[in-house]
């Protein structure tokens, strides 16, 4: 099995370009992703032939579950399917669990240096993040964990995120405050979380907690959320750079109510994997 490994702020993924999904793509991905005895990553990504878009694009957590989307894998998707001739025009449809996504290319020269998502609208009704809970937006919600609440604000790009905000995103745990909420009861389909601390009006340093995943060092729908979560709570401007470990994303919510994301996307090498 040809790879290449790429990523996005430093949130990793093994992508594969195939002409149908593997018999087990969960056990795959559990191994490939394994940094001890596999490739390492945060994920592994097939790109398959779609016949609603240009491609499509499934991704598997290192603990086997599938996400519906990743921003960080779908700049990652777009770079590559571009470079590798895959498509040749700078805007592309990718198909997603979370719908038709449109990235746009953004070029240094003939290589690609970022890459803009257009995301879609935010769902904020409860029941289709999924949460619990009675019908309406979650925005500031407490949410009790370890006999504490937390004030949370719920948001989904096809997959679900939990946003809180902190004065110091540094001192927060999470390895062990990250799974306790990930797999809250609140949250039928687990959720992804963030831990943020806004700066500025117009920039916001951010900690992620991924479902299925762990701590990563970036994640482009959480980027995404948080800023939907800080113009909801009244905390941040509308276009902020959002502050990753592995670096920024620039995060749009425009007047047309889509979430626009801008970042980069880079190949760090290619390999074989030796299946069975």
């Amino acid at each position: 099995m040809q790879f290449v490994k790429m990523h996005g702020l430093g949130n990793d993924f093994v992508v594969v370009t195939a002409e149908r999904i593997v018999s087990d793509p969960e056990d795959l991905a559990r191994r490939v992703c394994d940094r001890h005895f596999g490739i390492g990553a945060d994920g592994l990504v097939f790109i398959l032939p779609s016949v609603r878009a240009d491609l499509q694009m499934r991704i598997f957590n290192p603990d086997g579950s599938e996400a519906e989307m990743c921003g960080n894998a779908i700049r990652c998707v777009a770079k590559y399917a571009f470079e590798a001739g895959l498509v040749r025009r700078a805007e592309l449809k990718v198909e997603t669990g979370a719908g038709i996504l449109s990235p746009r290319l953004h070029f240094d020269g003939k290589q690609v240096k970022e890459v803009e998502v257009d995301m879609g609208e935010p769902v904020l009704e409860r029941g289709l993040i999924p949460m619990t809970g009675p019908p309406g937006r979650v925005i500031n919600e407490a949410l009790t964990v370890y006999g504490k609440n937390f004030w949370i604000t719920a948001v989904s790009f096809g997959n679900p995120h939990c946003v809180i905000f902190f004065s110091d995103v540094s001192a927060i745990n999470l390895s062990i405050l990250g799974p306790r909420l990930e797999n809250h009861p609140a949250f039928p389909r687990r959720t992804n979380v963030e831990f943020a601390q806004v700066l500025a009006p117009d920039r916001i340093r951010v900690r992620v907690w991924e479902r299925g995943a762990g701590e990563t060092l970036a994640c482009g729908t959480g980027a995404c959320a948080t800023v939907v979560a800080g113009v909801l709570n009244g905390l941040s401007d509308r276009r902020v750079w959002v502050e990753l470990p592995g670096g920024e994303l620039f995060i749009s919510w425009a007047e047309d109510n889509h979430v626009y994301m801008t970042g980069p996307a880079a190949e760090v090498f290619r390999g074989e994997w030796p299946e069975g």
